[in-house]
């Protein structure tokens, strides 16, 4: 919660303010019952006191509006400093999570973060605005009440008061039970956020393969885990408002009972009563907003832990200081070994070297860590065992900006969003219009200037109305748009045709032959020309070197060009 309540502090002064009109507004609406025993005893039983009753009934109204007034504008007082709180605190979770590791990514998992950048922040919104609005009035007018009470009637207060202790331990039982619950039922979520996903992703699959109403099982077990753990969590919480309206109900009804033998004993008079019952109204009232208020935060408590979480990450792919060393090539990996969860490597004694302006191409069958190596050298993961060196520098001695100004990179399942195919490709950066068209036109992606507006064509989201391969060029441009000097193409000529392929490859070499390219395919073809050629296998480099030295000395490689291109293998 101290990070929660850090975004709190910059609005201290005007909660201030707003509890100052609360508690005004409160003390007001406490004089209310008060003022009733004066009609009551002092005005309405004696005779010519209806001049006394119209006087201290108007100054009820007057009071009842004042309380109103102060009431409705310190809401919305509250409404606006919780929105400005959950906005900031949301922008900073966002952009927390954007410079969140692929490890720190993989292990909270994106589903548990939407739930954390939606449903989480919403709780804690929550709480902050009744922590506000209730947090204040509910608390005074529970004390306030009993205060005035004592004064009025101190027998029958202190009837009142002993069941505070049964109270008491009932809101405490409620607050120690309802953090961990809520946990377990945001859990739940997470899940189900998850699923919905795969869901969302895979529409098109699962009609495909008429697994419809496998999927729509599927769905309504994760529904109904969620909606049991709810259940549980709500029916626990729920206990609390009946057994403490019977606790109190049953101190009203003893109250009454006492409070009529006083006034048939001739101890004190019906107004006073009547007042004093007005007041056991509001102290019930009270008691009930108490416990909504710790039922709120219970849901806040264990959702702004959450966030905490995410907000309180300690970056693990930080900086590091490193001298540069005297190298002429512009990658190296040197002897480079990666495991996602440390149990065994998915590569291992990764050792190669690519010139500046050389291409670089990888192979390999599925599975085989090609795009793992593509991850190492973004740094999205940091090596376990070796070094990845840029220009002779350490690549974690770079910045995040010196080190992404670099790159431009395809990724095999990239994403298009929903707007114009300019904003596509500028992404955010400042690209002038000519580094564009000369983008689109290394990219073969010239059928651009042939959609409705050009540039400023609007794409659906993920771009569903264009066709693969276009989908793949757009993506393409992006890249090539910065001028990057080191470009990575992570299986993203797959949906080309082979003359396309052959044509995007010809001008790649031509205009942009001073960046390093590294080719991650499935096709011989894509990376026969390269200078190098890496072909792996589970893991391992199992072959290195150019297209003929490879079809000399690498029986895999010697195998998938056999396959795919026949007698045109030599």
């Amino acid at each position: 919660m101290r990070t929660i309540a850090k975004y709190i502090k910059p609005y201290i002064r005007r909660i201030s303010l707003q509890m100052l009109i609360k508690i005004s507004g409160t003390v007001i609406e406490l004089f209310l019952p008060a003022m009733l025993s004066v009609i009551i005893d002092d005005y309405a039983r004696r005779p010519g006191g209806e001049k006394g009753v119209w006087l201290m009934g108007g100054l009820m109204v007057v009071f009842a509006l004042l309380a109103w007034l102060g009431n409705c504008c310190a809401n919305r007082m509250s409404t606006n400093i919780t929105r400005e709180i959950t906005r900031t605190m949301r922008k900073d979770l966002f952009q927390r999570i954007s410079t969140l590791s692929a490890a720190q990514q993989d292990r909270l998992t994106d589903a548990s973060l939407i739930s954390r950048l939606t449903s989480d922040t919403y709780n804690v919104h929550n709480m902050i605005d009744r922590m506000q609005r209730l947090g204040v009035r509910a608390p005074m007018l529970l004390i306030g009440g009993i205060i005035v009470s004592l004064v009025m009637e101190p027998v029958l207060t202190l009837v009142l008061i002993a069941t505070l202790p049964l109270l008491a331990g009932t809101v405490i039982w409620s607050s120690k039970k309802g953090v961990p619950l809520f946990t377990w039922v945001q859990e739940g979520q997470d899940k189900m956020v998850r699923k919905v996903q795969e869901n969302m992703a895979g529409a098109r699959v699962v009609r495909a393969l008429s697994r419809t109403k496998w999927e729509q099982d599927a769905f309504g077990e994760v529904n109904d885990e969620l909606a049991a753990r709810q259940r549980k969590a709500d029916l626990t919480m729920a206990r609390v408002s009946p057994l403490t309206s019977f606790i109190l109900n049953a101190s009203l009804a003893f109250v009454v009972l006492v409070g009529a033998y006083r006034v048939d004993m001739k101890i004190t008079g019906p107004g006073k009563i009547i007042s004093f019952l007005s007041f056991v109204t509001i102290i019930l009232n009270a008691l009930l907003m108490v416990t909504r208020i710790f039922v709120m935060y219970s849901k806040g408590s264990a959702s702004a832990k959450r966030i905490e979480e995410v907000l309180l990450m300690e970056n693990d792919l930080e900086q590091q200081e490193a001298d540069q060393t005297e190298e002429k090539e512009h990658l190296v990996f040197d002897h480079v070994s990666f495991s996602y969860n440390k149990n065994y490597n998915n590569i291992s004694d990764l050792h190669f070297a690519v010139g500046h302006g050389q291409t670089l191409g990888i192979i390999g069958p599925t599975g085989s860590g090609k795009s793992t190596l593509l991850s190492l050298l973004m740094r999205q993961y940091d090596a376990d065992e070796g070094e990845i060196r840029i220009d002779g520098k350490p690549i974690q001695s770079l910045t995040k900006e010196e080190l992404h100004s670099r790159l431009g990179v395809v990724f095999q399942y990239d994403f298009l969003m929903a707007d114009t195919i300019r904003e596509n490709i500028r992404f955010g950066r400042d690209i002038q219009e000519d580094a564009m068209l000369d983008a689109i036109d290394c990219a073969q992606a010239a059928f651009i200037h042939e959609k409705e507006g050009g540039l400023d064509f609007e794409l659906n989201v993920k771009g569903r109305n264009l066709s693969g391969g276009q989908q793949q060029r757009v993506l393409i441009t992006r890249a090539l748009a910065g001028d990057p000097r080191i470009l990575l193409l992570d299986d993203c000529s797959s949906a080309l045709d082979f003359r396309t392929d052959r044509e995007l490859r010809h001008a790649l070499r031509e205009r942009h032959g001073l960046a390093t390219t590294v080719i991650v395919a499935q096709r011989v073809s894509a990376v026969m020309a390269a200078d190098l050629i890496l072909v792996m296998d589970k893991g391992h480099i199992i072959g290195k070197g150019t297209h003929p030295e490879l079809m000399e000395n690498c029986p895999m490689y010697k195998e998938l060009c056999e396959l795919q291109l026949g007698g045109d293998a030599a």
